[in-house]
């Protein structure tokens, strides 16, 4: 029964979740959420009493996944390399030949539809979003901060600074593909940034591979 209802749960949250990222939070009523979801109003609301209740949900979800895709992408960039900023290469091209197989823009980043109306959510929504933002940057800064003392970089950088701009190249690319209708604007903007990273450590020539 439990199973049952994780999956009736699930089913809400991605209808939800898709419908969020077409049309926006507040043009997302809950009685386009129900029939997308194959459910009764009835059930809807048995597992989410408001549609804060789910807005919050789907963030936590949301920085679930984001995590997850930190850790795991940083844990093979490391597996690849014991060298800083290579790691910092390695990291971005995994995500880099990711968006180069997309056909379509990439629909973007939940945070970021919600921030757009952030006065619509409770503050524990917002701190589930700020709280996963934060970890990136610390753990991307911690990373720079180790490649700049491996090797100097050739102009200093601030590292929680630099990182936060891993994060709105990935956030602005997301965007600009989306409103300019082209798939390819993400991966070509996360190669820009891994071309900083090669001319700050002096990496222009080195060859960067997730594979065989």
């Amino acid at each position: 029964m439990a199973r049952n209802g994780d999956k009736t749960r699930k089913a809400i949250m991605d209808a939800a979740e898709t419908l969020i990222m077409e049309r926006g939070y507040s043009a997302t009523s809950v009685d386009q959420i129900f029939p997308r979801a194959g459910i009764t109003k009835g059930t809807f609301f048995y597992h989410f009493p408001t549609k804060t209740d789910l807005a919050h949900a789907l963030a936590e979800r949301y920085a679930r996944r984001d995590i997850r895709q930190l850790t795991d992408k940083m844990a093979a960039a490391e597996a690849l390399s014991d060298d800083p900023a290579r790691q910092l290469l390695l990291f971005l091209e995994q995500f880099a030949e990711i968006a180069e197989e997309w056909t379509v823009p990439y629909p973007g980043c939940l945070f970021a539809s919600f921030c757009y109306e952030a006065g619509l959510f409770e503050e524990r929504t917002m701190a589930v979003m700020r709280e996963s933002i934060l970890t990136w940057r610390g753990q991307i800064a911690a990373k720079l901060r180790e490649a700049a003392g491996r090797t100097p970089p050739r102009l200093a950088f601030d590292a929680d600074s630099l990182a936060d701009a891993v994060t709105v190249v990935f956030e602005g690319a997301f965007i600009l593909s989306r409103t300019l209708d082209d798939a390819r604007i993400v991966s070509q903007q996360l190669r820009h940034l891994q071309t900083y990273l090669r001319l700050q450590f002096g990496l222009e020539q080195a060859e960067v591979r997730t594979a065989a």
